[in-house]
């Protein structure tokens, strides 16, 4: 392993612990000795990483702390260059699309040559494809996520019948050709999915609802029985 992979290493392992983590602890789950553990932790608190703790003590990362360039490997900067090429070009999202060019341009600004050529000639493509269009903003939906708030609906089933919905929206689905919205339906009093293009209209309330949204979303993967990662 390389001292590279090593930093990275121990940086992902501090990041998994809120509380302190004993140096004999760490040590021992990345296989290297005290001494090489305390000379990488010196090297990461030079490079800017809060890390706090002492020997006996143990030690914590605080949040806050961007990795350094060189800490990013070939295959995970193709990685980034695909999905940021996937959302703008397929997510059907402007505001999205801009975003995930902006942060590829922001870390591709801050790479070392030798990565940078391996962003500019990635050989990953995107490839085209219908996509059925929305007749909402996807960034409304996105908002309420975000914030934990209610929206009414006006959505119409494959039948063709409408009926107005207050939702509890959680999670985005994208599928090859539609964007589903999952959330707890108030009038079905259960979870439900909502294609957007069958959404007629959508206001977002200023009512949060009772629930946290990473718990709805950890029931419902298990209801489904979709795997968290």
């Amino acid at each position: 392993m390389s001292r590279t992979e090593r930093l990275l290493d121990l940086i992902q392992l501090l990041r998994r612990h809120r509380a302190p983590v004993t140096g004999p602890a760490l040590a021992d789950e990345l296989g290297i000795s005290i001494r090489t553990l305390y000379r990488d932790i010196a090297t990461l608190q030079a490079q800017g990483a809060d890390i706090q703790g002492e020997p006996g003590l143990g030690y914590v990362l605080r949040p806050g702390f961007t990795l350094p360039p060189l800490m990013f490997s070939a295959d995970e900067i193709e990685a980034l260059v695909l999905g940021s090429r996937w959302v703008a070009r397929r997510a059907e999202d402007p505001r999205l699309g801009d975003a995930a060019a902006n942060a590829l341009s922001k870390i591709t600004a801050v790479l070392p040559d030798e990565l940078r050529d391996s962003v500019d000639g990635s050989n990953l493509l995107v490839g085209g494809g219908e996509v059925i269009p929305a007749q909402v903003d996807l960034s409304v939906i996105r908002l309420a996520i975000r914030e934990q708030k209610k929206l009414v609906i006006a959505y119409r089933n494959a039948g063709g019948t409408v009926t107005e919905r207050t939702i509890w929206p959680f999670a985005i689905g994208f599928f090859d050709r539609v964007r589903v919205v999952i959330g707890w339906c108030e009038l079905r009093t259960d979870y439900r999915h909502f294609r957007l293009d069958r959404i007629e209209r959508m206001e977002a309330l200023p009512e949060r609802y009772p629930r946290r949204r990473a718990a709805m979303l950890k029931e419902w993967r298990e209801r489904e029985g979709i795997p968290a990662r």
